[in-house]
């Protein structure tokens, strides 16, 4: 057995309509707790406020996100997340906060193209075109519970659990097959 962290899918990509690419090792680090009282922790550790409900903010390369009233999920790069999430515990340490390292339990997908919003409505209840760039929304790509926000102009970003990474493939790249694409009926 290797002790070298590989992402789910390596490599994997899927050209349709949109483009379908599996983001490679991403740091994630659940924070939980009251946000309120987190706020002034989060700023300082991160360089990033709490971002308001369904939102994500930004600083340098790494983000925080709004998952729920009592729930962050810190990006980061991946070498960087076991520092990052023992800073944050032993900052938060006193208080009522859990901090986990989630790197190797998530999978990382990016849909890019124009028709990114019409893809992703195929598998999830969510009106796309209503977000804009930093939105983030927790629903279900067909069965599976997935995390997507709005990382750039036509491109977002979806996580899932990595026991599911080739299932949400899959459904991925079904959902940008060419002549997949919506059409509109007059």
């Amino acid at each position: 057995m290797s002790d070298m962290a590989t992402s789910a899918l390596p490599g994997a990509t899927y050209q349709g309509f949109v483009t379908v690419a599996e983001a490679g090792l991403r740091g994630m680090i659940t924070l939980r707790g009251d946000l309120s009282a987190l706020a002034g922790t989060v700023k300082k550790v991160m360089g990033c406020a709490v971002p308001a409900q369904r939102r994500v903010e930004q600083a340098g390369g790494t983000a925080v996100a709004w998952m729920s009233p009592d729930e962050l999920l810190i990006l980061c790069d991946y070498a960087d997340a076991p520092a990052l999430a023992a800073s944050l515990a032993q900052a938060l340490e006193g208080q009522f906060a859990t901090v986990a390292n989630v790197s190797d339990a998530r999978a990382v997908f990016t849909v890019t193209g124009t028709g990114v919003g019409d893809a992703l409505a195929k598998l999830c209840p969510v009106d796309f075109s209503a977000l804009t760039t930093g939105d983030i929304r927790r629903t279900r790509a067909a069965q599976v519970a997935a995390a997507i926000w709005v990382s750039g102009p036509q491109e977002m970003t979806l996580v899932c659990f990595r026991s599911v990474g080739q299932y949400m493939f899959d459904l991925l790249s079904r959902a940008a097959a060419p002549g997949s694409e919506p059409k509109l009926y007059c």
